[in-house]
């Protein structure tokens, strides 16, 4: 019970303190709150409002049909110019796209000479370039199969493919974004209050003070792990219940309770790395760099950007080593699926065991510092 008193009144002191941090408290804040917000409604779809210019030197019905077929969400509305204006325009990043229509371009589709059309692209805007050069051949091609046909009623295809687009429907990126975001933001944070409160410590000179009380390093490492998950767990809660669904109004699926119950078991993982680290790092500069180095493989590796398939098998079976890696898995399956305890269950199994090995290498680590600072 006295191990118990030590490890509660020890986090609550990591509470004041906190309390007392402004910046920290800003950080906490902002990333689950605005920094939500920015990531769902900040970042536009891959193609929305494309900047194109249309080089019509054939003046016909045709062209002119193509020409409307541009229009917005995903185009601005064309802008009609010279062809001695298009390189300039591409070189001053004014548009993205410069498709030139070539003269006789009607005659030769109806004479069935197969003209060629010419489409410039900007390709230093990468995600927009990447996907709009499909979206304008297929306008391109299906304008001119219509014209062809005479109408815009299309033959009935030999297969008719039924397409269900679930957990998603509207396939809106905003949905993603905003809940991987906050996962993300759970990693981070919770690494950076732990190991930013050990270094803090060391630096004010208050470690010492904990060096001549009856306690042990086991309790002071337990009171700073359980005290800044608390915050992590709390801040993420609210993220959830009032900035996605409240504000965004993105649907979650599964129990936000079910979550916050692995996301603990991930926290317990982390805040330990936290600690590592800050045993480590000297310096809040080098606990800056060393987490670069640390947050971006987590973030990057771990199948929240992209599909673990994706990545090199040697890799994926690294990561496995990597809370993360589990904590996505498990996060995505609940918010996103709606799926219960009897399909994470692994994954919690496999927080669990990480997340009790980095305690212990990080409190090994703890005592060797706290004894040669003794």
């Amino acid at each position: 019970m006295r191990k118990a008193a030590n490890i509660f009144n020890l986090g609550i002191k990591e509470l004041r303190s906190l309390a007392r941090d402004p910046m920290m408290l800003i950080l906490i804040f902002y990333a689950f709150s605005l920094g939500i917000y920015v990531a769902a409604a900040g970042v536009p779809e891959t193609l929305h409002k494309a900047a194109i210019a249309i080089v019509d030197e054939d003046r016909s019905p045709l062209s002119n049909r193509i020409t409307s077929a541009f229009y917005p969400p995903h185009f601005t509305a064309p802008a009609l110019i010279g062809l001695d204006e298009a390189d300039a325009g591409l070189d001053a990043g004014t548009y993205t796209f410069v498709l030139d229509l070539p003269p006789d371009f009607q005659r030769d589709v109806l004479a069935g000479r197969q003209p060629t059309v010419q489409l410039n692209v900007d390709a230093t805007r990468m995600s927009q370039a990447f996907s709009g050069g499909g979206y304008i051949q297929q306008i391109v091609q299906g304008e001119v199969a219509e014209f062809m046909r005479g109408t815009r009623a299309s033959a009935a295809p030999p297969v008719d493919l039924a397409l269900r687009a679930r957990f998603n429907p509207t396939l809106a990126q905003s949905w993603f974004g905003a809940v991987m975001e906050v996962i993300n933001n759970v990693t981070m944070l919770s690494i950076i209050l732990t190991g930013a409160a050990l270094i803090r410590e060391r630096e004010h000179g208050t470690i010492e003070h904990l060096l001549v009380m009856p306690v042990t390093p086991f309790e002071i490492m337990a009171s700073k792990v359980w005290a800044m998950g608390l915050v992590v767990l709390v801040a993420c809660a609210f993220s959830l219940v009032v900035v996605i669904e409240g504000i965004l109004k993105v649907p979650i699926e599964g129990s936000i309770l079910l979550f916050l119950v692995g996301a603990g078991l991930h926290l317990f993982a982390t805040t330990s790395m936290g600690i590592f680290m800050g045993t480590v790092a000297r310096s809040m500069p080098q606990f800056g760099l060393l987490l670069m180095l640390v947050l971006l493989p987590l973030m990057l590796l771990s199948g929240g950007l992209t599909p673990r398939e994706s990545i090199p098998e040697f890799v994926q079976t690294l990561m496995l080593a990597a809370p993360t890696t589990h904590f996505v898995k498990m996060a995505q399956a609940i918010l996103y699926r709606g799926a219960g305890f009897d399909v994470v269950w692994p994954q919690f199994l496999a927080i669990t065991a990480i997340g009790a090995a980095f305690f212990l290498i990080a409190l090994s680590r703890f005592r060797r510092t706290i004894g040669m600072m003794a």
